[in-house]
């Protein structure tokens, strides 16, 4: 049977909006996930960098964002992992519910667990399962749609809506904590957000699962399965040795993250385009996805700069007092997702309304790479000011344009990878798609150790420029491209 006949199969069920009851069960599960994972996540360089007096664990500032950045590059890089075991061990869907589980367990122990010890279980725990569930709930999504529904981009941005309203929730929910009780009572309330995410998810369950995501795709032989836990024993010794020896310090985290990621990035193109199982349609549509791929790692390498060089922007540059009100500097994660609520349905009904007539994709990659890089330009007419006196609404104007970048890429891109992937490699390709996140998160850590406020509009000036000149590239060759993708657009 092929791919595409198998995918002919789905249900036409329309009784969530026009749309499977299982989107509402995604988006929802993700809602809940990401107010977690941006709860926790509005706090983490703070934690790090601020005082033991003031709650924190003290690091420097260098430290906390390259931390910060590594961790953001774990997640996404995790996604490989999770791809790897639906495809080949449980199937997308259990593993979906088994990562939602570590997730809950990785923000407990950032509440209960004090110091350095706690953070590392934390993090390790959370960048895993949210990497995992990223893929699988992409991939489970994908599952309820045929390659030719032209609800797939409408559904994908009603998820990503989903994904945006537990992205406003959570920051303020954990600052308001954070503010009155200390971080730890915040990373209580992210195990908590989780558990309900949870326990939705358990109660919507039949109406999620699909033949595609309910087994593995391309599940391991006996052989396999005895010499896959011999390599992740070796490679969890490494890592372990690596730390002992001193290799591994806080300070260059996101740098031997980014090197870990270009070989994730380099080994699954390879394998894909190698396997025996990818015939020559899929081998050239995996091509055609390599410059989207670049473009896409360098919109995030910039976008995620908001929990690293421009958390500490907030901190010091911001003038955050609203009517004799100081509001903490992680409250301003909570700008990006409100702007993602408002436009996300205008962005998806657009694509709807426009239909055939829409962009294709690398245009739609290319306008958010540019924009991105245009966004990073606007904060150098700032530049000169004093320390606390940004205005508040410059800053949210900038980000208005981050959401407008993010909603021509991200859930463009997450349709794309389920449209595109091989049958063999069915969450992998989405978790392809997550690598660049994760090389864009790391990179992000890696810049944020070039940023001072004294060379701001050098920093601001090249990375904008650099932007926007992927982006020129990337429409100049979308023909190419578009021929690769052999009809997909």
């Amino acid at each position: 049977m092929s791919h595409t006949a198998e995918h002919e199969t789905v249900p036409k069920s329309r009784g969530f909006f026009g749309h499977p009851w299982g989107l509402a069960n995604l988006a929802g599960v993700e809602m809940w996930e990401r107010f977690s994972f941006y709860g926790m996540q509005a706090l983490l360089a703070f934690y790090i960098y601020f005082s033991v007096a003031d709650g924190g664990l003290g690091l420097s500032q260098a430290a906390a964002g390259s931390i910060v950045g590594a961790y953001g590059g774990l997640v996404y890089l995790s996604a490989v992992l999770g791809g790897w075991v639906a495809d080949r061990v449980l199937g997308a869907e259990r593993t979906l519910f088994t990562a939602a589980c570590l997730i809950m367990a990785g923000h407990l122990a950032l509440a209960f667990i004090p110091g350095a010890l706690g953070l590392a279980i934390g993090l390790i725990c959370v960048a895993i399962g949210s990497g995992s569930l990223k893929t699988t709930t992409s991939t489970v999504l994908g599952d309820l749609y045929s390659r030719e529904d032209g609800r797939r981009d409408s559904a994908f941005s009603i998820y990503y809506m989903g994904v945006n309203i537990g992205g406003l929730l959570g920051p303020l929910a954990t600052s308001a904590l954070w503010g009155w009780k200390g971080f730890h009572w915040g990373f209580a309330l992210a195990a908590i957000g989780m558990a309900i995410g949870l326990t939705q998810y358990m109660l919507m369950r039949r109406r999620t699962i699909s033949e595609a995501s309910r087994k593995p795709q391309n599940p391991l032989t006996a052989t396999q399965k005895k010499v896959w836990p011999v390599i992740f024993a070796v490679a969890i010794a490494l890592l372990v040795l690596a730390v002992s020896l001193g290799l591994v310090t806080a300070e260059n985290l996101s740098n031997i993250v980014v090197v870990l990621v270009i070989i994730a990035v380099i080994s699954l193109f390879t394998v894909m385009l190698t396997s025996r199982q990818v015939d020559a349609v899929e081998r050239k549509r995996v091509i055609g996805f390599i410059p989207l791929f670049i473009a896409s790692a360098v919109f995030w390498s910039l976008f995620q700069q908001q929990f690293t060089a421009l958390a500490f922007y907030a901190d010091t540059r911001l003038d955050r007092e609203i009517f004799g009100w100081e509001m903490p500097p992680s409250i301003v994660q909570s700008i990006n997702p409100v702007f993602i609520i408002i436009l996300a349905g205008v962005f998806a009904a657009m694509w709807v309304k426009l239909g055939n007539r829409q962009p294709s994709t690398p245009v739609k990659f290319a306008l958010g790479t540019g924009i991105m890089g245009l966004a990073f330009l606007c904060f150098i007419p700032f530049a000169g000011w004093a320390n606390g006196s940004v205005p508040l609404i410059a800053f949210a104007g900038i980000l208005l344009l981050f959401t407008i970048a993010e909603l021509s890429i991200s859930p463009v891109g997450q349709s794309l990878a389920t449209k595109l992937a091989p049958r063999a490699f069915h969450s992998q390709m989405v978790a392809l798609f997550f690598l660049t996140v994760s090389l864009g998160s790391a990179a992000s850590g890696s810049l944020a150790g070039l940023y001072t406020a004294e060379a701001e509009v050098s920093y601001f000036l090249i990375i904008g420029l650099s932007s926007i000149a992927v982006a020129i590239v990337l429409f100049l060759i979308r023909k190419p491209i578009l021929k690769l993708l052999g009809g997909v657009r």
